[in-house]
């Protein structure tokens, strides 16, 4: 099997990222972006997708953290994309119910090859240790938008903000992880009927 790897600069007038991803890893992660509480969050992703992230980030945050966390999301889609290939011999699919005390998320994730978004998080609070919280629906768009999968992102119970989060970016890597899993009886073959994605 070819390695699922990439890595991807990607350098604006507002920020300069650059993104590792192993597919294929064991989560680890490694992050530089001036943005604890999504560092936070996205070694949730890691952990719970076993995959390998490596994000560095330096970015317009004396104005606020909108384009860096916006912009991560949408480098972290182009390394992703370019990682998972072809398809060939994926799940393609994947799925996951995670809870964290009285909180409960649920992410459904396809790797379609066509970028939207569903996502019904109704947060407590505005911000979590001096973070707005709405970014992290423009973390999702990028995402999204620049690895051209389908996401459905739904808190089905929760009081606690961070509880709420954190339950939906431990969900979305598990689902992930389930997607880009290799199926032996898929092997070679594309998932989906029109034979491409």
């Amino acid at each position: 099997m070819a390695e699922r790897k990439a890595r991807v600069e990607r350098n604006t007038l507002e920020t300069q990222i650059t993104v590792e991803i192993d597919l294929d890893g064991t989560g680890k992660s490694s992050f530089d972006t001036g943005v604890p509480f999504l560092e936070h969050m996205m070694d949730q992703i890691a952990r719970h997708g076993l995959v390998d992230l490596n994000i560095v980030s330096k970015g317009d945050l004396h104005i606020d953290d909108h384009h860096t966390v916006e912009d991560i999301g949408i480098t972290l889609g182009q390394a992703f994309k370019q990682a998972v290939g072809d398809k060939k011999g994926i799940r393609r699919y994947g799925h996951a119910y995670v809870p964290l005390d009285e909180a409960l998320s649920r992410v459904v994730i396809d790797l379609s090859g066509r970028p939207g978004l569903s996502m019904d998080v109704p947060y407590t609070r505005a911000s979590v240790g001096g973070f707005d919280v709405d970014l992290f629906e423009e973390f999702f768009h990028g995402f999204v938008n620049h690895s051209m999968v389908t996401l459905h992102i739904d808190n089905l119970k929760g009081k606690n903000t961070h509880h709420q989060i954190e339950t939906v970016f431990k969900a979305f890597g598990r689902a992930l992880r389930m997607a880009i899993e290799m199926d032996e009886r898929m092997a070679g073959i594309t998932p989906s009927t029109k034979g491409s994605l």
